[in-house]
């Protein structure tokens, strides 16, 4: 039996938004060097403040891709205030539930998303309530060893 439902294993399998984006509004870039795994989020915002498209990269586990995959999927179409009210347990539920030792995944993509709206922000000197507090360089992992180190990490952030 495997640790990984249906859906889990499909969005690893065939992942939605994966690749690159040219010229993104906003790019957030969050990972854990104990852990391997590293995500890359970018997003294009309309002058209304709706995230129009979103686009990932990430080395690591199922989970994780999985992860960037759902979450991509769930900020698309949501204006920026919504898209930062996605939380990691939001992930969790979409993508129905990740091995314990897995969590950790769908918080890197929580993460990844609101460091992209930060990016975005900083760039548009817009200010949004759901980033109040927010730091892009924190760390928000107390928990690495379910990692399973199956990618490693690139030799520079730029190689995402």
């Amino acid at each position: 039996m495997s640790m990984y439902n249906d859906k889990v294993i499909e969005h690893f399998s065939n992942p939605h938004n994966a690749g690159d984006m040219e010229n993104p509004d906003g790019e957030g870039v969050y990972g854990s060097p104990v852990c391997g795994d590293m995500m890359k989020i970018m997003i294009r915002v309309s002058e209304d403040d709706v995230i129009t498209d979103a686009k990932f990269k990430t080395f690591g586990c199922g989970s994780a891709i999985a992860s960037s995959s759902v979450a991509t999927d769930m900020v698309i179409g949501k204006t920026v205030e919504e898209a930062l009210a996605v939380t990691n347990q939001n992930v969790l539920d979409e993508l129905g539930g990740l091995p314990a030792i897995k969590i950790h995944c769908s918080v890197l993509a929580d993460h990844a998303i609101k460091s992209a709206i930060f990016d975005y922000a900083q760039k548009h000197g817009k200010t949004y309530k759901g980033l109040e507090g927010f730091d892009p360089n924190a760390d928000e992992q107390d928990d690495h060893h379910g990692c399973d180190m199956e990618i490693h990490l690139p030799e520079k952030l730029s190689d995402l």
